[in-house]
């Protein structure tokens, strides 16, 4: 786990993200269960759409039309869980940021495409908590997921690409891959343990 920047800003809204299969979703319902009355777990806007039918083609087209319809989705569902939970730190599965990293025309034209930019989106986000994907090591990603379509070269390359990006956040942590995928879990749960407590909980 390397914490790489660090802020002062109280942390209300913490993005987890990185590649695919890096254990996100996992420590955020965990830590959910700890901290129900003061944390709220804004869910994956992906997830909520490919289990609704949305398809997924790996094709430009549709790769882009999944991820404009993504990004709305978290813009709307990241302020309403603002609104209904104003005194609570939001815990967002996955950011604004995101689908850069999967836009077929690089993530410049993604942002220009949105009408915004990248600074614009990071700001959205007090912290950022980005969970190396268990491919790097050499290991499965395809469980647990049913709507997960990468391999594990894919899951790298989205991972490196997410990295990047999410990297110039002034409070971007950084929880690398282990050998033990619950004390990858437990680090990633630690963070979190420690962003939240930082408001005075």
């Amino acid at each position: 786990m390397t914490k790489e920047k660090t802020s002062l800003k109280k942390i209300k809204k913490i993005a987890l993200t990185g590649g695919p299969g890096g254990g996100k979703s996992t420590a955020a319902q965990l830590f959910k269960l700890e901290y129900k009355d003061i944390i709220s777990l804004v869910p994956e806007a992906a997830t909520i759409l490919f289990k609704g039918g949305f398809p997924r083609v790996d094709t430009p087209f549709v790769t882009q039309a999944i991820q404009k319809s993504i990004y709305h989705v978290q813009v709307n569902l990241e302020d309403t869980y603002a609104n209904i939970f104003p005194n609570h730190t939001l815990l967002c599965d996955r950011g604004t940021v995101d689908g850069g990293g999967y836009w077929p025309g690089g993530h410049d034209d993604f942002y220009q495409t949105m009408g915004t930019n990248l600074d614009e989106q990071l700001a959205r986000y007090d912290a950022v908590i980005f969970f190396e994907t268990a491919a790097a090591g050499g290991f499965a990603i395809d469980i647990g997921n049913p709507v997960r379509n990468e391999d594990q070269k894919k899951a790298i390359e989205i991972d490196l690409k997410l990295k990047e990006l999410w990297s110039r956040h002034p409070n971007f942590i950084y929880v690398k891959n282990e050998a033990s995928f619950l004390q990858k879990i437990l680090a990633g749960i630690k963070v979190m343990d420690e962003l939240v407590k930082s408001n005075g909980y």
